[in-house]
């Protein structure tokens, strides 16, 4: 079995007249944390739509445990994506589901087991995000943060070989943040899965990360571990990592000079 899970060779893909990724490669481990960074909009949350295959590249190839996502039929993807869990940036919870059912929901869909075993697994699931107590809670009644970890046991649900993390850490308090960092890093350890951080929050998730990609103009501009990447020489990456607000990536949108739109020549 090889060691690397995720395979991406020369990916193309634009939406419209605007390119997104030009010829983007990038191999993702089948164990541990791998980020995938980068300033907003350059594709992060697009490359794990295409991981998952929601949405097909123009050209190039995504080889994920040995298949092409590309080439399968619609029954072998879904196959696949039951061995994928997703925390989406909004939680994404069913709003007429209690906390339980919600975690319940891929247990009934795709498996063939009883109830009580059921129940058994979601009172697992929760107690490992710290939220069993919650389970008759309805989604109106959580804070941000609890949301998020619902989220997470619904994603740990099916015992999965990878989770996809899309901005896990967008608008949560500094609590709530530490508690989603931990748990990150506790159930990959424990679960001893590969797990993929889309994120621009940049202490947090180098903190919890054993290999970093950032990603600009459609390509990997950097890579490395994340004291690799603090000590880069390359101007793009140390932009990005220091937060400097000048550098390759330029205040200034393209324009032309300002006199001549002050003075209409």
């Amino acid at each position: 079995m090889s060691d690397i899970l995720i395979k991406i060779r020369d990916l193309h893909f634009s939406r419209g007249d605007r390119k997104v990724f030009d010829g983007l490669s990038l191999d993702i481990p089948r164990r541990g944390v791998t980020a995938i960074m980068g300033p907003s909009g350059t594709g992060k949350t697009t490359l794990l739509k295409l991981i998952g295959g929601q949405l097909k590249p123009d050209q190039g190839t995504i080889e994920v445990d040995g298949l092409d996502v590309q080439q399968l039929s619609t029954n072998e993807l879904f196959a696949l994506r039951r061995r994928m869990g997703m925390l989406f940036q909004s939680g994404a919870l069913l709003t007429d589901l209690s906390v339980f059912e919600n975690v319940a929901y891929p247990l009934r869909e795709h498996t063939r087991l009883n109830e009580s075993m059921i129940r058994y697994l979601v009172l697992l699931k929760l107690n490992a995000v710290g939220l069993r107590g919650a389970a008759d809670l309805m989604p109106a009644e959580l804070s941000g943060g609890m949301s998020r970890r619902v989220a997470l046991a619904r994603a740990i649900a099916l015992d999965p070989m990878m989770i996809m993390y899309d901005e896990p850490f967008t608008g949560q308090d500094p609590i709530s943040m530490g508690v989603l960092v931990a748990l990150i890093s506790e159930l990959n350890s424990a679960l001893d899965i590969c797990s993929i951080i889309v994120s621009h929050d940049v202490p947090d998730t180098l903190s919890i990360s054993d290999q970093v990609y950032i990603i600009s103009t459609g390509k990997v501009v950097g890579s490395g571990s994340p004291d690799e990447l603090k000590d880069s020489k390359s101007e793009w990456t140390h932009q990005f990592i220091h937060g400097d607000s000048d550098g390759p990536v330029p205040f200034h949108y393209p324009a032309r000079p300002i006199l001549n739109d002050l003075y209409g020549s």
